[in-house]
């Protein structure tokens, strides 16, 4: 069906395209603030670099035909396509490097999802070769400030670490810890209480993780009466220190859930884990993730060095979801700020010339010309229903100028 897209895209008419631009250059700006520079990497990857990093399937990836026998694919995600560039063509930069983007994504939807959008725009950015709790501040207070600058209603962040999550399933037996992880990170609580526990004890601890989640001095206490090895202890430390430390430098106190059961069922984390969450509707709405992944970088590195990162990828079109019932988006697409009009055939050379004077007197100017074939009530009402300023009349080489009211 030739009149239709392809099943799972979708075409962004004028409007939408305004909308989400202003979305975009919203967090660009603040980005841009916060010392984070652009990169624009290669929609297209091997998919071997894709897969490098551990947190892409095979079946998400959209594969492309390669007549030179490469396996290539459209990027799910930024992360490992940020990190292959910074590691293979910025090792002359000075560190931390602090970069940002604004792209397109696409992924396969599971088969059970048939017609699900394929392609998605994400912003966000990499804070490269910086560990520690001061860099884990800046990535929640920068996630924080690009939503009380799109002044999103109703937002809250939902942050987790990998690590203290990892501690506390290491007295699981290694297949029981296995289902457990997965079992937590699909929140399926039917089967986690189902598995094969070889005593109480443990499905006790089991069901404690999986309810690990609240207001951060709630959830802290109740982690501070379990046992702990050394490393869960010290990840313990470090995530009070760090939430302290984001409370106290923030303009106001974050509406940040502490929840140590976010985990996914992969690797791919190492350290702090957040999703911010939105609600439009009554539905709530993913608007972003991140973490901390100091294993990556390594992976992409030609001598394998490994080195600490973090960041986070913003969704734009759940961000623009949760703002259409405000009132901070544009409501109309770019204003044409004038039409010339020519009223004869022999006026149209000078509505040329004059269009063309309006916009190198002010390059800011959006001028266009009438194409004809309308009369003079029929322009006025083009003019009305596209947002059109003023109307400038070309008529014997003088110009007569209507303004039009909105």
């Amino acid at each position: 069906m030739i009149h239709q897209p392809p099943v799972g895209a979708r075409d962004l008419l004028p409007l939408e395209v305004v909308q989400k631009a202003w979305i975009n250059d919203t967090l660009q700006k603040v980005f841009g603030q916060w010392g984070y520079q652009r990169i624009v990497t290669s929609t297209i990857e091997r998919l071997d670099t894709l897969k490098a990093g551990g947190a892409i399937e095979d079946e998400t990836v959209i594969q492309l035909h390669n007549n030179s026998g490469g396996q290539l694919g459209l990027r799910p995600e930024l992360t490992a396509s940020v990190a292959r560039a910074a590691v293979t063509r910025m090792t002359d930069t000075s560190y931390p490097q602090r970069l940002c983007y604004r792209a397109n994504v696409f992924r396969n939807p599971p088969s059970s999802h048939h017609g699900r959008q394929l392609e998605f725009y994400q912003a966000g950015v990499e804070l490269l070769f910086s560990g520690g709790t001061l860099a884990d501040a800046e990535i929640l207070l920068l996630v924080a400030e690009c939503l009380q600058k799109l002044e999103i209603p109703n937002w809250y962040l939902i942050l987790g670490d990998a690590g203290l999550t990892r501690s506390l399933l290491s007295p699981f037996p290694e297949q029981l810890r296995q289902e457990v992880r997965h079992c937590l990170a699909t929140l399926d609580y039917v089967k986690l209480e189902n598995l094969a526990y070889p005593h109480q004890e443990l499905k006790q601890r089991a069901t404690l993780l999986f309810n690990l989640r609240g207001k951060p001095e709630e959830v802290l206490s109740k982690v501070l009466e379990l046992t702990l090895d050394e490393t869960g202890k010290d990840c313990l430390n470090n995530l009070k220190s760090l939430i302290e430390l984001v409370n106290h430098s923030a303009s106001q106190i974050l509406p940040l859930t502490l929840d140590l059961s976010l985990i996914q069922t992969f690797d791919y984390y190492t350290g702090i884990i957040f999703k911010a969450i939105g609600q439009t509707n009554n539905q709530l709405q993913n608007l972003g993730q991140g973490g901390r992944y100091d294993q990556l970088l390594g992976v992409y590195h030609p001598q394998k060095k490994s080195a600490p990162g973090i960041g986070f990828s913003l969704n734009v079109g759940a961000l623009h979801r949760c703002l259409l019932s405000t009132d901070v988006l544009p409501k109309n697409s770019h204003l044409i700020d004038y039409l010339v009009v020519a009223k004869n055939p022999e006026d149209q050379r000078e509505a040329f010339k004059y269009a063309q004077k309006l916009r190198e007197n002010n390059n800011s100017l959006r001028v266009t010309i009438d194409l004809g074939e309308r009369n003079p009530e029929e322009i006025k009402d083009y003019a009305q229903q596209n947002g059109i300023k003023t109307i400038v009349w070309i008529e014997k080489g003088k110009e007569t100028m209507t303004n039009i009211i909105a």
